[in-house]
């Protein structure tokens, strides 16, 4: 069985690079990562935090290390996927987790603060996979793992830019599976629903809200970060090799409720 295991849901030997991932979900996807076997790169915009992050993998036997960048610098992106390679260290494994939020109504937000989200989101997006994909296609192997969610697919009030950005993430998703599935790379996108972390604190703190999800939510409560994590692990592991521009919701079922 742990043979099984091993060989469908292992990723020794795989380098695996997580955006935003000095904390929170980013933490929680790499800390998965690491147990099923890949050497993990935390990124973040503070290396303090990002070096904080690989020491408490390290402590927990996980072979680590860090990388900061802003993932909306095209250039700073590519130069530290360049040395990354140099390193030996080219990720094999891709997840765009990095965000950011900015909720007003559109008639409050400026086009600065619209295309703030949308640099960080989609640009993003587009300048991690851009520096990947060709050390991956040489390769002839890759896993791209991006960052949508159920805001992609229905809306609340005052999240149109977050909203809009994920939609658009989520179509790149399909883009790169369709141009890049023949070179032996999937991929794909999760679209979680309200995740209990620091990126969220402002929704746990609303009145009346934690009442909202436990009737828009038919599982009536928060998603843990550690319940969303392990689809990364599915998706970068052979389990998932045939899975190829998909956007998985992962939201307690709330998309399903009329």
């Amino acid at each position: 069985m742990n043979n099984y295991f091993e060989h469908t849901f292992g990723l020794r030997g795989r380098v695996a690079c997580i955006t935003g991932s000095a904390s929170g979900l980013g933490l929680a996807i790499a800390r998965q990562l690491g147990q099923a076997g890949a050497r993990i790169v935390i990124n973040d915009l503070d290396a303090g935090r990002c070096q904080a992050s690989v020491q408490q993998l390290a402590s927990e036997g996980i072979d680590a290390r860090y990388a900061v960048f802003d993932v909306s610098q095209a250039e700073a992106v590519g130069s530290a996927m360049e040395q990354l390679a140099t390193d030996g260290w080219a990720p094999d494994i891709l997840v765009s987790n990095a965000g950011n939020q900015n909720r007003k109504a559109v008639t409050e937000m400026t086009l600065a603060q619209w295309q703030s989200l949308f640099n960080v989101h989609v640009n993003g997006a587009f300048n991690c996979a851009h520096a990947v994909l060709p050390h991956m296609v040489k390769k002839g192997f890759g896993r791209i793992i991006l960052m949508s969610s159920v805001a992609g697919q229905a809306c609340m009030p005052g999240i149109a830019a977050y909203a809009s950005a994920k939609g658009a993430v989520a179509a790149f998703t399909r883009a790169l599976a369709v141009e890049y599935g023949a070179a032996g790379i999937t991929s794909n996108a999760l679209a979680p629903g309200f995740v209990r972390t620091a990126f969220t604190q402002g929704l746990q703190e609303r009145d009346g809200f934690d009442s909202f999800l436990e009737t828009a939510v038919p599982l009536g409560r928060w998603a843990e970060a550690d319940e969303i994590a392990p689809a990364v692990v599915y998706l970068a592991s052979k389990a998932g090799s045939f899975v190829n521009g998909h956007v998985l919701a992962i939201d307690g079922g709330m998309l399903a409720r009329m």
